[in-house]
């Protein structure tokens, strides 16, 4: 999708690059915004992750002055990034019908609708954002999205390294091999695998990379059986070259969010396996009990531009604040952070050894940084091996980022030790040494 002459993040890299093991879309940018905001006013609240007095400024502002498009965008936001629903719809509708045209807040509104499988309303909000390709995409998917079949399933890892593995079956072909990574979105094939499946796109696009030309798909699935559980009438994509053959990747499809969030998700790192349950209250308050045993307690989760998923966590004592957590995708690191982070916590940074890498699929270079200590909840680990990237940004605005500032994100080696559960009802992270149950 082009937005004002560049590629959103809905292009080819969503596609593409993302089976190649990318994170996200975002560019990096020159420079690195101020610090974690502090103050009292509404968007230095946002900004430091401080959502529910965010939320209460907010709604004082939309007190004062009801028209206040930011104030009712980002009051909305706030909700969003809870799935508290209603209060997400109530407030970004107010933004729309104060801008009927403004991409911003019809974004976020059709992110809303989709969460909750409401397709066909988010139709005219991704045709207003601009996003005329989920907006075909979307009106193309009738029935219940994601039905799903069966009430627990497991997947096992059929490798670690340097990517989690593991099978899953397509339109009741046979088993191919998959990763995941929940920072990307949507569930991902190859060319070759979605041409076995007989799938047709629904809408495609032509975009440039790496000055190769390469086709991106969105279609439909009618079945996708991972661990026991089936998923019907599912959105897919896949990307393919010119003559139709793959795209550089070494899996056959790639499990994003849209997924995980359909389901009770357990990534059992020290089982080696995906548990899949579906959404109950009673299979949640088993999580939640096996959780307390371990003396574990949740922690808050929240869902960013529709599958960063992002929990409270510290880097080398810089208590507690909102970072990332990214499950599966490829590297080596337990964390990840902002050069200017490893800077003012004064985390050991080894800059005589760069490495030539990509982030958010852009090539940067990065060093090897070691903090005295990360923490998530009660799972800690000391002086172990991170990177710093100097060209990352403290904050990301909208298209391409939250808008929240970023402290890290803790990625696929940090979690090997442990089980962790995301429930996306009660929006709760369960992290325990050891498998699961």
């Amino acid at each position: 999708m082009a937005d004002d002459g560049k590629w959103g993040r809905r292009s080819l890299l969503r596609g593409a690059a993302v089976l190649g093991g990318a994170a996200a879309t975002a560019p990096l940018l020159g420079g690195v915004a101020p610090a974690l905001a502090g103050g009292d006013d509404a968007d230095a609240l946002f900004k430091a992750g401080k959502f529910e007095k965010a939320a209460r400024a907010y709604e004082e502002i939309l007190r004062r002055d009801p028209k206040n498009l930011r104030a009712a965008r980002q009051r909305g936001h706030v909700g969003l990034l809870s799935n508290r629903f209603p209060d997400a719809e109530k407030y970004l509708k107010m933004a729309v019908d104060l801008a009927p045209d403004d991409k911003e807040a019809n974004e976020l509104l059709g992110d809303c609708y989709i969460r909750q499988d409401k397709f066909a309303l988010s139709v005219p909000c991704w045709r207003a954002a601009g996003a005329e390709d989920y907006a075909k995409w979307f009106a193309a998917i009738s029935g219940e999205p994601y039905r799903m079949v069966g009430d627990i399933g497991r997947a096992r890892f059929q490798q670690m390294d340097p990517r989690p593995l593991v099978e899953a079956s397509v339109n009741g072909g046979p088993a191919k091999s998959f990763s995941f990574y929940t920072g990307t979105s949507n569930l991902s094939l190859t060319a070759s695998v979605a041409k076995e499946a007989g799938l047709n796109p629904v809408v495609s696009q032509k975009s440039e990379f790496e000055g190769i030309s390469i086709w991106v798909h969105y279609g439909v699935l009618d079945s996708f059986k991972l661990g026991g559980i089936e998923l019907r009438n599912v959105p897919v994509g896949w990307s393919s070259t010119e003559s139709g053959e793959d795209v550089d990747a070494d899996s056959d499809g790639l499990i994003g969010t849209w997924v995980f969030y359909h389901l009770l998700t357990t990534f059992d790192y020290a089982g080696r396996h995906l548990i899949l349950r579906r959404r109950t209250p009673e299979a949640v308050a088993e999580v939640r009990a096996a959780a307390v045993r371990a003396g574990s307690k949740p922690l808050p989760i929240w869902l960013s531009r529709d599958h960063d998923v992002s929990s409270v966590g510290s880097i080398a004592g810089s208590g507690p604040r909102v970072m990332g957590v990214n499950f599966g995708g490829v590297g080596e690191i337990a964390v990840g952070m902002p050069g200017e982070v490893a800077k003012r916590l004064r985390v050991r940074t080894d800059y005589d050894r760069p490495i030539e890498t990509f982030a958010h699929s852009h090539p940067t270079i990065t060093y090897p940084c070691y903090p005295r200590e990360i923490r998530l909840g009660d799972a800690v680990a000391r002086d172990v091996y991170c990177e710093a990237d100097p060209n990352m940004p403290l904050n990301v605005p909208w298209p391409y980022g939250s808008g929240i500032d970023g402290t890290g994100h803790f990625a696929h080696c940090f979690f090997k030790p442990y089980n962790i559960t995301l429930d996306f009802t009660d929006m709760n992270l369960y992290i325990v040494r050891g498998k699961a149950d």
